[in-house]
C-alpha cells in the first residue's frame, strides 16, 4: 500500500518518522507545502484552499491513503479534504484525542495542549476532549517554538526561555501534554524534563500510527518501505532535514 503523508512544511517528518518505525506501508509519499509555510497564522479559507490543492496532488500519485500531518489542517479542512478524496484521510486530532483516551483513565486529569495560533482558535482538541468527558483542558499557544525548530534549538537556554515564557503562569500541572503541533515532538525530550517524569507527552505521530493499527487492523511489514519526497518549494532543503530527523 502506498501512503500520502501532508504536512505545510517539514514538521510533518516528526509524523512520517513515526510511520516508518511503525513498518505498516511499502511506499511513503511526503509532500510539504514549503513555499505556503507557516499555515498556523492563515485564515481558514486560505488553509482549505490550500489543502484542496495539496488533495490533487495526492489524488496523481494514486495513494491507498493520506494522512494530514499538519494539526492545522486536520482542524479545519480535515471534513472537506474527505469530501473530496478517493481514498481515507485521517487527521493527527483524532488521533491524539485517542491517545490521550487509551492513556488517561481519571477524566480529571489535567490536559495541556500546545499548539500555532491557528489550531488554539479552533479549539479542536479541547471540544473532542470535552465530548469524550475530560474535564480539565486547557489550550496554549506556543508559536515561538516552531522558528526554534526551524533553526535546530531542541534543548538549552534559549528554550528553556521560551518555556518560563509560556508556562510559568500555569494554574496547573498537566498529567498529560498533547504536542499539537508536528514540529513540537522534536523538543519533547526538553519538554519532558521541564514538566516532569510523571506527565505524559501525546505525539501526533506515534498516536496516528497507533490509530492506523487499531482501526485499519494493519500489520507489521518487514521489508524497508521506499520513501519519496515532494516540496512545493526547494525539495532539495526538505531531503536534507528529513535525513537529520528521521
Amino acid at each position: 500500500m502506498r501512503l500520502g503523508v501532508f504536512d505545510s512544511g517539514v514538521g510533518g517528518l516528526s509524523v512520517l518518522k513515526s510511520l516508518l518505525h511503525a513498518k505498516l506501508f511499502k511506499e511513503y509519499i511526503y509532500y510539504g507545502d514549503t513555499a505556503r509555510v507557516p499555515y498556523g497564522v492563515k485564515d481558514k479559507d486560505t488553509i482549505i484552499k490550500f489543502s484542496l490543492e495539496a488533495l490533487e496532488f495526492f489524488k496523481e500519485k494514486k495513494v491507498d491513503m493520506l494522512i494530514i500531518a499538519c494539526n492545522t489542517v486536520s482542524a479545519y479542512a480535515l471534513e472537506i479534504l474527505r469530501a473530496n478524496a478517493p481514498f481515507p484521510v485521517l487527521g493527527v486530532i483524532d488521533a491524539g484525542v485517542l491517545a490521550v483516551k487509551n492513556s488517561l483513565k481519571d477524566k480529571n486529569s489535567n490536559i495541556l495542549v500546545i499548539a500555532t495560533q491557528a489550531t488554539v482558535n479552533s479549539h479542536a482538541y479541547k471540544q473532542a476532549l470535552l465530548q469524550e468527558g475530560f474535564l480539565k483542558v486547557e489550550e496554549k499557544a506556543t508559536g515561538l517554538f516552531v522558528p526554534m525548530v526551524e533553526e535546530g534549538i531542541f534543548h538549552g537556554n534559549f528554550l528553556n526561555a521560551a518555556f518560563e515564557h509560556y508556562f510559568k503562569g500555569l494554574e496547573f500541572k498537566p498529567s498529560a501534554l498533547i504536542l499539537a503541533c508536528t514540529h513540537f515532538p522534536l523538543i519533547a525530550q526538553a519538554l519532558g524534563e521541564y514538566f516532569g517524569a510523571n506527565v505524559k507527552l501525546i505525539h501526533s505521530g506515534e498516536a496516528i500510527a497507533l490509530q492506523l493499527q487499531q482501526e485499519f487492523d494493519l500489520k507489521t511489514i518487514q521489508e524497508e518501505a521506499a520513501v519519496k519526497f515532494y516540496a512545493s518549494s526547494d525539495v532539495k532543503k526538505l531531503e536534507r532535514i528529513a535525513k537529520l530527523w528521521l
